[in-house]
């Protein structure tokens, strides 16, 4: 078993706190093993069929239940957002004091506001759970393996991950996540699905996507928005706060939260990928990193890219109170002045204070003018924790 980074935090919660704990994310990514490893005294999984239809159709059920379970026990909810309206009764029995502390997983967003759910403000503590990151994985950590499989645990631990992620794609964001964008057009949505994946990690503008794809500009938008509130993409806008006649772009990049499962979606997960490639998942991937890590560790940073119109860019720009740290990602093992280009127009332009970074995959620490080169293990492991 590989200790996930919200182990220790999800501990001290439950156990000195004495409260409980939510964690929403995509499917497969870890949340109902880490939560089951604390032993709970009751499980109820809605994923089943048949205990959902249980709980549909008796909604006093789960507080019968939960009248088993002894004092400071624990009850474990999986895939909440099936029956978001249960949160209430979840309220109900937290209210009463009964000492039960809840355990719920969820992978929706959306139909937890579609079901008005009730997020029970103040009773629980809520938590986004990533795909293993380079932190968790330490010396199991394959850097390759990461780009083209991904990092969902059983897709990255098993001998078989490609052949799970093609499963994942098709029976879970085909299916179910299509089902979430309530069309009736089968055929738009996948082809929608397509060009997410490949547009990922680029800036997307929805005119010319619209034209290309001959899908209207506002269903593009809110198949983005469903991608989103399903936790499968992240969406990053451009840092703005400059100095200059130079006009910042206003458009937005969408990630997806695992480069498997956006390699998966176009059937590559198995491919040999060009040197072009392999730098643009490179980038995502760094991209990736540092959004679980603002994230897990609750620096509350906001994550930007940066691009004029001049086309100076720079792939992730960490807004602090009084600074921005700027990070330009590169697949290179070696240094090229050009890679530093965009640091240096964003460091003429910024309102704030600049600290610059190229991450590469050398093994050479430099410092080149403003900026300093680390090589992408020792910035993760070393350099990002310090920020």
């Amino acid at each position: 078993m590989i200790e996930r980074s919200l182990q220790t935090t999800l501990r001290h919660h439950l156990e000195k706190v004495r409260k409980g704990v939510a964690l929403l994310g995509p499917r497969q990514t870890g949340k109902s093993t880490l939560l089951r490893g604390f032993l709970p005294d009751l499980t109820i999984d809605l994923a089943d069929e048949t205990t959902y239809r249980r709980h549909v159709k008796d909604p006093g059920l789960i507080t019968a239940q939960v009248s088993a379970v002894a004092n400071h026990g624990l009850c474990l909810i999986d895939e909440v957002q099936r029956l978001p309206e249960i949160l209430n009764s979840v309220q109900s029995i937290i209210d009463q004091k009964r000492g039960v502390r809840f355990l719920l997983t969820g992978s929706s967003a959306r139909k937890l506001r579609r079901g008005n759910a009730n997020l029970l403000p103040g009773r629980l503590f809520w938590y986004r759970l990533y795909p293993l990151t380079f932190w968790e994985l330490s010396n199991q950590f394959d850097l390759d393996k990461a780009l083209r499989i991904g990092t969902l645990p059983e897709v990255y631990l098993s001998e078989y991950g490609a052949e799970l992620l093609q499963n994942y794609v098709n029976t879970y964001i085909r299916e179910e996540i299509q089902a979430e964008a309530i069309t009736r057009n089968l055929a738009t949505f996948e082809r929608f699905i397509d060009l997410a994946a490949e547009y990922s990690g680029q800036i997307v503008n929805y005119n010319s996507l619209a034209s290309d794809s001959e899908i209207p500009k506002e269903t593009l938008r809110r198949f983005y928005q469903v991608l989103v509130d399903t936790l499968l993409v992240y969406r990053i806008s451009n840092y703005s706060s400059i100095d200059s006649s130079r006009k910042a772009s206003q458009k937005d990049r969408y990630v997806f939260f695992d480069l498997g499962v956006r390699n998966a979606i176009l059937g590559r997960q198995r491919d040999q990928f060009s040197r072009e490639e392999l730098g643009k998942l490179f980038e995502q991937w760094l991209m990736c990193q540092v959004i679980a890590y603002n994230d897990y560790s609750k620096k509350n940073w906001g994550i930007h890219y940066y691009r004029d119109d001049a086309k100076n860019e720079v792939d992730i720009v960490i807004e602090q109170p009084h600074r921005i740290v700027a990070i330009e990602a590169k697949s290179s093992s070696t240094f090229k002045p050009s890679f530093v280009e965009g640091l240096d127009a964003l460091r003429r332009v910024s309102t704030k204070p600049v600290e610059s970074y190229l991450v590469y995959q050398g093994q050479e620490r430099q410092v080149r003018g403003h900026v300093r080169v680390e090589p992408y293990e020792r910035f993760l492991a070393e350099v990002l924790p310090g920020l």
